[in-house]
C-alpha cells in the first residue's frame, strides 16, 4: 500500500472486525446522513454485547486504507471492554495504537471511526435503533478536498501541447496529462502518486507527450527513496489485471497495464476515485475504463461508484460481506453505491 507505514497496513490489512453482525446490540454510523449522503467518506459499527462489556465489535467502511486502518484500531481497541471504558475513547486513542502514523491531513480519519464507534454505543444504551451521526467539519472538508485541476496549469497545459504532436484519443491525452499533473504536485512524488517505475513512465511520456522526459516531472529529493517496484494493494492490483485482455496480459507496458496500476495507487486516496485522478468529471474515468479495460467496464454493468465496486468485488471474492441488504434496490446504502441523478 503505498506510502502507509508498516503499522497503518498491519491495521488496513485487519481482518478481524470487519463485516456485519446480523442482530447488533447496537449500530453505529457516520458519513451516511445529510444531504450529501452517498458522496461522502462512511462507516458503519455494529456491536454485541454481554450485558456489561462489549463482546463483539464490526465494522464497514466505503473509504481509503487510512480509514479502515482507524477503524480496525478503535474495534481493538472497544472490543471486551466495558461500556463505560468505550464511552470515552476518543480519536486522539485510536492514533496512538496507530503510533501516530496517520498523516495530519488525513487526522478525519480517526475522528470518523471515533464518531461511528460511539453512535453505535449510543444506539445499544437506547435499545438497539441505528444511530447516524454527521461528519465533523473536518473530515467533511478533506472528503471533498481533491486534484482539481485548473486549465491554466502550466505542466498540464505543456503536456497538452506535447500530445498535439501525437495521434492518439485526446481524451487518453487529457487523461494522462491530468494524472501527471495531479501527481508531481503531491509530496509523495510521481512514481508513487501514479504505482509506475520509471520506465513505465518513460514509456509512457515518450507514447502520449515526445519531447518531455520523466527528469523534468521526479522531485529527485522525494524519488531517490521510492522503491524500483513500485508498492501497490496487491489483491486489488490482481483483481484489476484480471480484467486485462488476453493481449494486454502479454506485456502490461501500454496504456491498459499502466492504467491498472494507476487506478491501484489512486484508490489509496480518500474520496472518489475520480476526483483523486484529476478529473472534471466522473463519466470521464467511465469512459477510460470502457476504452481501455472493457471487460470491468462490462462488469460494472449497473454503473456502481467505481471505488466502491473494486472494493466490493474484493470483497466478495474473500468471501467479506459488504452489503447490508441482498439487494440493492431495499437497500438503505443505495446512495452510497450509486449515483442518483
Amino acid at each position: 500500500m503505498i506510502g502507509y507505514s508498516e503499522t497503518l497496513i498491519k491495521y488496513a490489512s485487519d481482518t478481524r472486525y470487519v463485516g456485519r453482525l446480523d442482530a447488533p446490540a447496537g449500530t453505529g454510523e457516520a458519513g451516511l446522513t445529510g444531504p450529501d449522503v452517498g458522496s461522502r467518506l462512511a462507516v458503519r459499527f455494529t456491536l454485541g454485547t454481554d450485558g456489561t462489556n462489549l463482546s463483539t465489535v464490526k465494522f464497514q467502511v466505503f473509504g481509503c486504507g487510512y480509514t479502515i486502518a482507524a477503524c480496525a484500531a478503535a474495534a481493538e481497541l472497544a472490543e471486551g471492554q466495558s461500556l463505560v471504558q468505550v464511552s470515552r475513547l476518543r480519536a486522539i486513542d485510536i492514533e496512538k495504537v496507530l503510533e501516530n502514523d496517520l498523516p495530519a491531513e488525513r487526522a478525519y480519519c480517526a475522528e470518523l471511526a471515533c464518531a461511528a464507534l460511539q453512535a453505535a454505543l449510543t444506539s445499544l444504551k437506547n435499545g438497539g435503533t441505528s444511530v447516524s451521526v454527521e461528519q465533523s467539519p473536518t473530515a467533511q472538508i478533506a472528503a471533498d478536498q481533491g486534484p482539481r485541476l485548473a486549465a491554466s496549469d502550466p505542466l498540464l497545459r505543456r503536456l497538452l501541447a506535447a500530445a498535439k504532436t501525437t495521434n492518439h484519443e485526446p481524451a487518453d491525452c487529457r487523461l494522462f496529462a491530468g494524472l501527471l499533473t495531479v501527481a508531481s504536485r503531491e509530496t509523495s512524488g510521481v512514481l508513487t502518486g501514479l504505482g509506475l517505475n520509471e520506465e513505465a513512465l518513460d514509456a509512457l511520456l515518450e507514447l502520449y507527450f515526445p519531447g518531455i522526459t520523466s527528469s523534468e516531472l521526479l522531485n529527485q529529493d522525494v524519488e531517490q527513496d521510492s522503491p524500483a517496484t513500485p508498492e501497490y494493494d496487491t489483491e486489488l492490483l490482481s483483481l484489476l489485471e484480471s480484467y486485462l485482455s488476453a493481449a494486454d496480459r502479454v506485456t502490461t507496458a501500454q496504456p491498459a497495464g499502466w492504467l491498472t496500476r494507476i487506478i491501484a495507487a489512486r484508490c489509496g486516496q480518500p474520496g472518489h476515485l475520480w476526483v483523486a485522478m484529476g478529473l472534471p468529471k466522473r463519466d470521464e474515468l467511465s469512459a477510460a475504463i470502457s476504452r481501455h479495460l472493457p471487460r470491468l467496464a462490462a462488469a460494472n454493468d449497473r454503473g456502481m461508484r467505481w471505488k466502491r465496486f473494486l472494493f466490493k468485488r474484493l470483497c466478495d471474492l474473500q468471501g467479506g460481506v459488504l452489503c447490508k441488504a441482498p439487494t440493492c434496490g431495499e437497500c438503505s446504502d443505495y446512495n452510497l453505491c450509486f449515483v442518483v441523478e
